[in-house]
C-alpha cells in the first residue's frame, strides 16, 4: 500500500500511531481491557499479529502479549528516541509501528511484554 492508500484507510489517530510512530493515551484504546478471544491483526495490512491466549493484564494501559503469533510477521528494531533505549515492534509486512517490547512480562511466559496500541489492531474472534 502506498502512504497515500494508508491514509485513506486507517483513521488519522490510525495513521499518526502507526506510520508517525506516535502512541494513544493509556488506558483510552479499544483491546487494553478486552478479554474476548481470537487473534489480533494488523489494521493495515491484516498479518497475524498476536493470539488472545498470549494476552495479560500488564496494568499498564496498553494491550500487552507475551509473544507474537507469528515471528515472521514482526520486526524488531532499536529505538533510542524519547530520551531512552527501547525496541519497537514493527509490522513486517507494511512496516507499521505497533508498539514495544520489554523484558519485564511474566517470568514463567518468557519474560517479554509485547506492549501494542489498540488502534494498530483488529480482532479477528474467529480462531
Amino acid at each position: 500500500m502506498t502512504e497515500e492508500e494508508l491514509k485513506k484507510k486507517l483513521t488519522p489517530e490510525q495513521y499518526r500511531i502507526m506510520r508517525e510512530k506516535g502512541t494513544e493515551t493509556p488506558f483510552s484504546g479499544k483491546y487494553h481491557d478486552s478479554h474476548e478471544q481470537g487473534m489480533y491483526k494488523c489494521v493495515a495490512c491484516g498479518a497475524e499479529l498476536f493470539s488472545s491466549d498470549t494476552k495479560f493484564d500488564s496494568g499498564t494501559g496498553w494491550p500487552s502479549f507475551t509473544e507474537p503469533a507469528n515471528l515472521q510477521n514482526i520486526e524488531l528494531h532499536d529505538d533510542d528516541s524519547a530520551g531512552m533505549h527501547r525496541i519497537e515492534v514493527i509490522c513486517k509486512h507494511c512496516g507499521s509501528h505497533l508498539g514495544h517490547v520489554f523484558d519485564d512480562g511474566p517470568e514463567d511466559l518468557g519474560g517479554k511484554r509485547y506492549c501494542i496500541n489498540s488502534a494498530c489492531l483488529m480482532l479477528d474472534k474467529k480462531l
